[in-house]
């Protein structure tokens, strides 16, 4: 296949990303938790140059397949690091990847993969034999990572010829990812190189600091997030540590042998990771900076992590933004500042690439300290939704992006946060301020929810660290000088339904309470 030329403008593309580093680190170490899917005799040590050969095997092999610049290409398998080398192969070729999460039941896959313009599918026999054994797949156009029945084995194509890299269009589609979905079936979200680039920029200047400290993450493999975080630590030829079970037993051990200076996971996880902060070879002794994005995180969870840090300044970088727009907000906690942390605060603008506002219902700025909507203009955003335009339409307005946020400005500017639009209580003016106050008051939680019940009325659900029962008057203590709500409900944090973030869904909660009151009713009458 002959080299494409290629544009002008500036973009971030996933494709020749392992390449360039391998070309500058060859020999800079990737430890996996489990060996790759698609390669296990290769092992869980690799370098970088291990891993750029791999993509570029996998893209020899695809295109030999027959995928072809501009088609779609899903990537729906188990959990594992491969799910990011296949993406990459995949874009490598000029192909566009689909990340569609593992944690998707087969329903909600099926009608993913019916937005899509005749798509290619890989994923793999746990998948086809399980979620997805209902569901029409591609005809002819699905691959796999094993010996899926019914799809084509991507083995069989091992030894192809090698298939030169194609680079697209800077604003033409690149990448699609998916929502959270954690108020429904998730929304396709097309990205494009020149949007990718803008997101990369900023966190490559936030990354300047820690540049070659060895990097552990625990991160959806199929959130655009992952993928820029990536891109800053291959530029700066960083050492990565790469988990897919956040379990703290498995984990400990990894990051004792490797000794971090950077972590990064999803909010729920490092309440999770809480316990690491005393635990034997003090696994987070050498963090210099951790890295939190996707949802907020609790101010007792920021200085547990920060006290259990050896290195004299350590800190915890907070994104604020959606996978729609990448980053829109950001600020800093030290060990100092974490101590009086308002968890509702998650900063400002990034200077020269996003910019926030709060606005009334009818759209009109408010005054600073006036709780509205949040909407931020950004040159990182989407370019649409797949099959939903006239959805992408409605949120946009002038350039300005409804966030779906609550929040107001402080006199200097400072954006916070006080509730999920669809999540507001009347009776709290902040269901997060109230999860944070209880989160730091009863250090066995776990978490805590706090959700609309039949009546509207506060429901907070609980989980308790280690499934203890939840101490009745400990909690009365706690909440006394809280606004009045429900009689806590106990679960178990497994029962907390999940995006693949481990973004509590809040709304599925509601759904599920309200199905267990009737079912009570029930059996009462």
């Amino acid at each position: 296949m002959p080299q494409q030329s290629l544009p002008s403008g500036r973009g971030f593309y996933l494709g020749p990303a392992f390449r360039r580093a391998a070309d500058r680190y060859g020999a800079v170490l990737v430890t996996l938790d489990r060996p790759l899917d698609v390669r296990p005799e290769l092992g869980p040590d690799l370098t970088y140059r291990v891993l750029a050969d791999v993509v570029d095997d996998l893209s020899d092999r695809l295109w030999a397949a027959g995928v072809r610049p501009s088609e779609q290409v899903a990537i729906h398998k188990t959990d594992n690091v491969d799910i990011v080398l296949l993406a990459c192969a995949v874009a490598r070729i000029g192909a566009v990847p689909v990340l569609l999460s593992p944690a998707l039941t087969g329903s909600v896959a099926g009608q993913l993969l019916a937005r899509l313009r005749r798509p290619w599918l890989i994923t793999d026999q746990a998948k086809v034999e399980g979620p997805l054994a209902d569901v029409t797949l591609p005809a002819g156009r699905t691959l796999s990572v094993d010996d899926a029945p019914g799809a084509d084995p991507l083995e069989k194509y091992a030894g192809a010829e090698p298939a030169a890299p194609v680079r697209l269009h800077p604003r033409e589609p690149s990448l699609i990812t998916h929502s959270s979905g954690t108020t429904g079936v998730p929304k396709l979200a097309v990205h494009c190189p020149n949007t990718m680039w803008n997101r990369l920029v900023p966190q490559q200047a936030m990354g300047w600091p820690t540049r070659g400290e060895t990097a552990a993450l625990h991160m959806s493999f199929v959130h655009s997030r992952f993928y820029h975080l990536l891109g800053v630590l291959l530029h700066f030829g960083s050492p990565l540590v790469l988990i897919t079970d956040p379990a703290p037993a498995k984990v400990a051990p990894l990051l004792v042998r490797h000794r971090p200076g950077i972590v990064e996971t999803h909010p729920n996880t490092f309440v999770l990771w809480e316990e690491l902060a005393d635990a034997p070879g003090a696994p987070l002794s050498r963090v210099r900076s951790y890295g939190s994005t996707f949802d907020a995180i609790h101010p007792r969870t920021v200085r547990r992590l920060l006290d259990a840090s050896k290195r004299r300044s350590p800190w915890l970088i907070q994104l604020y933004g959606q996978s729609e727009t990448g980053p829109v907000a950001f600020q800093w906690f030290t060990r100092r500042s974490a101590a009086r942390a308002d968890g509702r605060r998650v900063g400002t603008g990034i200077p020269g690439f996003t910019r926030v506002r709060v606005t009334d219902a009818e759209g009109r700025r408010v005054a600073p300290g006036t709780v509205g909507r949040i909407e931020a203009h950004t040159r990182g955003r989407i370019l649409t939704y797949l099959g939903m335009q006239d959805r992408y339409d409605r949120q946009l307005t002038d350039g300005w992006w409804e966030m779906g946020d609550m929040g107001y400005r402080s006199r200097l500017g400072v954006l916070h946060l006080v509730d999920r639009e669809i999540d507001r209580i009347d009776s709290v003016h902040s269901n997060l301020e109230v999860e944070d106050a209880l989160m730091s008051r009863l250090e066995e939680l776990r978490e805590v929810v706090i959700v609309p019940g039949a009546d509207r009325e506060p429901v907070p659900v609980v989980c308790v660290r280690g499934e203890r029962p939840l101490d009745p008057e400990r909690w009365r203590e706690a909440t006394a000088d809280l606004p009045a709500m429900a009689p806590p409900r106990q679960w178990r944090f497994e029962e907390l339904p999940m995006t693949a973030t481990w973004k509590v869904k809040r709304v599925e909660i509601t759904r599920m309470l309200s199905e267990s009151e009737s079912e009570s009713a029930g059996v009462r009458a």
